[in-house]
Parts: structure tokens; sequence; C-alpha cells
């Protein structure tokens, strides 16, 4: 199992080409792509959500999130699951 975590990222380090004929990565479809949605940009977001599989993509968002979320508990000096929760709007436990 360890294996098969330790090779996700390389699994979906596959790409597909754009019409520009540029390659995009992962990761840097998931920050346009999470980049669009804040600034209300439906067409950037969906032609980054092309450049890679839906997959990828989540994957992508995912560790975005988790470093987003880490970078602000540390600035805020407080723990993720509090960072996490508030940018949620959600309650939070004292």
């Amino acid at each position: 199992m360890a294996g098969f975590i330790r090779d996700i990222p390389r699994r979906f380090r596959g790409v597909r080409p754009v019409h520009t004929g540029r390659a995009h990565n992962l990761f840097e479809a998931a920050a346009v792509h999470v980049a669009a949605g804040a600034e209300n940009d439906e067409k950037r977001g969906a032609e980054a959500a092309a450049w890679v599989s839906p997959e990828a993509l989540a994957f992508g968002v995912n560790e975005l999130a988790c470093r987003a979320v880490i970078a602000l508990a540390r600035e805020r000096q407080q723990p993720p699951l509090r960072v996490a929760r508030e940018l949620l709007g959600l309650p939070v436990a004292p």
C-alpha cells in the first residue's frame, strides 16, 4: 500500500497537450483552476480542467488545499482543522 501511495504523484504526471502544444502538469492545472474559481472566471477554470484528467485535477486541488490550510494555520498560529472550518464558515469548537 505504501508503494501505491508513493506512486500517486508519478501516476498523475501524465499530461495532455493543449492547443498551444504546451503541456501542463497537474499542479499548474490545479493552481489555475482554483484561482479562476476564486475570480469567477469560468472559462479559464474550464480550460485548466481540460489540461489534465479529472482524477489528476482532483489530486492537485486537494494538494493545493492542504498546503494552503497549513500555510494559513502557521501564519495564524492555529490548528489546521480550525482554519479549515473557519474558511468554510463552519462552527469552530472552542
